[in-house]
Order: C-alpha cells, then structure tokens, then sequence
C-alpha cells in the first residue's frame, strides 16, 4: 500500500497502463506512447526535486509522525523514519502502548512537528500532541499530508504531482 509516495517507484507503473491503453485502443497509440513519455520526463524531475527539497534536513529531523502508517515507501526513498500511530489501516485505534511508543520517538529525537493526514481525523495526532507537552515538549501541527487521497478537484493538491509537492513543501517546511 502507498507505493506511489515512493516517485521512483510509481513511474514503473506507466509502462503497464501504456501496454493497456494500446490494447484497448490501438488507433490511439503514438498518443499514448507520446504521454506517457512526458509523464515518465515530468514524474522523473519530480523524484529528483524530492530529493533536492528534503536534503535540506539533516538525518535526525527526518522522522515523519502521522496518524496512520501511510509512508513507508516515502520514508525507505527519500530517508526518512516513519512512525505511524495506528498500522496501515485507517480504521484501527491506536492503543496506550502505541501512543507511548509514537511520543517516546518524538520527546527523544525533539521533533519540532507531527503531521495530521486529510484522510484520519485529528484527534489522535492531538492526542500525542498532548502527551508531549506533558512530558515538557512543545510540538506543532506541521500541516495536513494527504495520504490515502489527493486533493480535491481543480486544485494544485488534486494532481498525484501537486499532492507530493504539497506533502514534501509541508513536511520541510515543518521540519526544518
């Protein structure tokens, strides 16, 4: 699940809907083949914008916390550690032992941001918020990343390209 947070990853996923596009409708072909050969250029100069945005953090203000674990494929590409509250699926409950596992990682590396996701109500991302300040640290919403869902229609977000660029600028932004 997620695969497509990893760019690198999700541009192999263009030969197989080209192959079936032509299958589908030969007639069209040269136009297929001519898209996503601008989609491969466009998705490649994204992989390496990622890369240039993110190496702006050092190695320890790159652990992303979230409600779910949505950004393994993100986090294994791009180095970061990912700490998901609750596993992959969005319609478990985080438990005690793993709020106090996700505020232990975030009172020891002294993150300056956890992120909410558009798809998972808030209220356990503020919960660990909580739970840090308690333990005497002070941590931000860094922002909303969309995770199982891109933005909404006509908007920059709404597009897998404007999504990333959305979710990475929100993530240094955050984290820097």
């Amino acid at each position: 699940p997620h695969i497509w947070f990893d760019v690198s990853l999700w541009v192999q996923t263009i030969d197989p809907a080209l192959a079936a596009l032509i299958t589908v409708d030969p007639s069209h072909a040269d136009d297929y083949r001519a898209n996503a050969e601008a989609y491969r250029t466009e998705l490649t100069e994204l992989d390496a914008w990622v890369e240039t945005q993110v190496s702006v953090l050092q190695s320890d203000q790159r652990v992303l916390v979230t409600a779910h674990d949505a950004f393994g494929y993100f986090g294994r590409r791009y180095g970061f550690e990912v700490v998901g509250l609750q596993g992959l699926s969005t319609s478990t409950e985080a438990g005690l032992r793993d709020m106090d596992r996700v505020v232990g990682v975030v009172v020891e590396h002294e993150l300056k941001a956890i992120f909410v996701e558009s798809s998972v109500p808030p209220k356990s991302i503020e919960a660990v918020r909580t739970a840090c300040s308690e333990e005497g640290l002070e941590v931000a919403l860094g922002g909303e990343l969309f995770s199982d869902a891109m933005g909404a229609k006509g908007t920059p977000e709404g597009t897998y390209v404007g999504m990333v660029r959305h979710n990475v600028e929100t993530l240094v932004g955050a984290l820097r």
